[in-house]
C-alpha cells in the first residue's frame, strides 16, 4: 500500500480513509496500535497473515504483544468512507485532530500529523541512498 494523505478526525471521532486505500483494504479494516506511535490498519488479509505470525511464536514471545490485540478494533467505513475511531485507540497514540494516513508495506499507518512530520523531518537526515544500499536494494 502506498501514498501519503492529510485528513481531520470530525468531532465524533470519525476519519475519512481515501478510495484508493479503501480498494487495498477491502472495506473491512483491522484496526491497532502500531509501532513508533501511529495506528496499524489491516486489511482481513493482512490481519490474517499478522495472526498467523503471530501464531507461530511461542507465548512466552507473543505475550509482548498483548497491547496489539487489547486495543485492535475491526472498523467499516460508512457510506462516506470514513470509519469511526474507538476514544481508546486515539487516546493512546494521541491522535486529535489533524492526522497522516500513509499506505505501508502490507497496512496503512494514521499518524498524529505533528509526529510525522517530526518522523519526515528526521528521515530528511539520512540519504535515501545509504538506506537503500545498507538494506541492500
Amino acid at each position: 500500500m502506498t501514498g501519503l494523505y492529510r485528513h481531520n478526525i470530525d468531532a465524533k471521532g470519525r476519519l475519512f480513509i481515501p478510495a484508493k486505500l479503501r480498494e487495498e483494504l477491502d472495506n473491512s479494516f483491522h484496526v491497532t496500535i502500531g509501532e513508533d506511535g501511529c495506528l496499524a490498519v489491516f486489511s482481513d488479509e493482512g490481519w490474517a497473515n499478522f495472526m498467523g505470525k503471530v501464531k507461530q511464536l511461542p507465548y512466552s514471545v507473543a505475550k509482548q504483544l498483548r497491547q496489539v490485540f487489547a486495543y485492535a478494533a475491526d472498523c467499516e467505513p460508512d457510506a462516506q468512507g470514513r470509519i469511526l475511531l474507538p476514544a481508546t485507540l486515539r487516546d493512546k497514540v494521541h491522535l486529535d485532530k489533524e492526522v497522516v494516513i500513509t499506505g505501508s508495506f502490507d497496512r496503512v499507518e494514521i499518524w498524529p500529523a505533528q509526529r510525522w512530520d517530526e518522523l519526515d523531518a528526521a528521515a530528511d537526515e539520512k540519504p535515501l541512498e545509504q538506506i537503500m544500499l545498507e538494506l541492500g536494494l
